[in-house]
């Protein structure tokens, strides 16, 4: 391994988990609130950041129409996908209560792939490299490291840490605070744990069930909007977004299903794997990064199945 590039490493590592763990968060919402896997996570990813680039002026989208500044496309294009989360729950996903999971998760795909094939109509394939980014991806501080005298591990001069990674791990982490205390102390949140729970019981209680599973999606939507504006800053904006949301699943079962802590400490540690395995002069498969999130996932799988926050359940046969 090249030990040199470690501290580095290390920092990008645990910044650019912040992008998985905001993605896993919104994953988590869905999940917790109706136990349903929301396999098209990644294509929500990808549709908000096209929709933000088309609010705020994007070439080839009628820059006469919207030319808003980034803060407010942000704030259109999440509206919209509040409008989606709604549509999606409402259209698609509550003519299947009461069906196998199964068919839920393959209605979940289905909607990926309409998604994607939307998105490919309206705006192409080719990717759009003019995101209104706040900063570029090169700008970062310059932290500046002394040398260590008699060490036999030589450090880097400095270290850097990227203006659009420290952003996505800020904005995950007041993410992560204000859904735990959303589901802690109002009443929407509490009435979201209680349907998780038991759907039946919880309508019995008086709980519109239809109108938390409705919430749940278009809150998804606007967390699926943040990530897909944080990563456009880093990569742009293409139909290649989507593909983020499968290194997101490792992180999610390995912080637990039914945890927004767990989300947090899942995609820094997937982030962090990533990167050391791509640091490393060990490991020489290609696209060893790839395959890092899934090994660690198999080994905390082996050792604690429910993950590292995840609830133990001991159901009756």
């Amino acid at each position: 391994m090249n030990w040199v590039l470690v501290p580095q490493q290390v920092i990008n590592g645990l910044l650019n988990g912040g992008t998985l763990a905001l993605i896993a968060l919104g994953i988590v919402l869905i999940f917790k609130s109706s136990e349903v896997f929301n396999f098209a996570a990644g294509h929500m990813v990808m549709l908000g950041a096209f929709l933000t680039w088309m609010f705020a002026g994007g070439e080839g989208t009628g820059e006469e129409l919207f030319k808003l500044p980034l803060w407010a496309a942000v704030i259109a294009a999440s509206i919209v996908a509040i409008g989606i989360g709604f549509l999606i729950e409402r259209l698609a996903l509550r003519p299947m209560t009461g069906q196998p999971l199964l068919a839920i998760i393959l209605m979940t795909l289905g909607l990926s792939q309409v998604m994607e094939g939307v998105t490919t109509v309206a705006y192409g394939v080719q990717p759009k490299g003019n995101f209104p980014a706040p900063f570029s991806p090169s700008d970062a501080f310059n932290i500046p490291v002394p040398p260590v005298n008699g060490a036999s591990i030589v450090f880097l001069d400095r270290l850097q840490i990227g203006h659009a990674r420290l952003a996505t791990f800020v904005v995950a982490i007041i993410a992560a605070v204000l859904f735990i205390l959303f589901f802690q102390y109002t009443k929407t949140g509490l009435a979201m744990r209680a349907t998780s729970e038991n759907h039946e019981l919880a309508q019995s209680m008086g709980i519109k069930v239809s109108r938390v599973f409705g919430w749940s999606w278009a809150i998804a939507g606007i967390v699926a909007t943040l990530g897909g504006v944080l990563l456009a800053t880093l990569s742009g904006v293409s139909v290649s977004l989507s593909t983020v949301a499968l290194v997101a699943f490792p992180a999610i079962l390995l912080g637990g299903l039914e945890s927004f802590p767990g989300a947090i400490v899942g995609g820094l540690l997937v982030g962090l794997a990533q990167e050391i395995v791509r640091a490393s002069t060990v490991v020489e498969v290609r696209n060893a990064s790839d395959i890092a999130p899934y090994i660690l996932l198999l080994i905390i799988l082996v050792l604690r199945p429910e993950g590292l926050f995840g609830q133990r359940r001991i159901e009756r046969i």
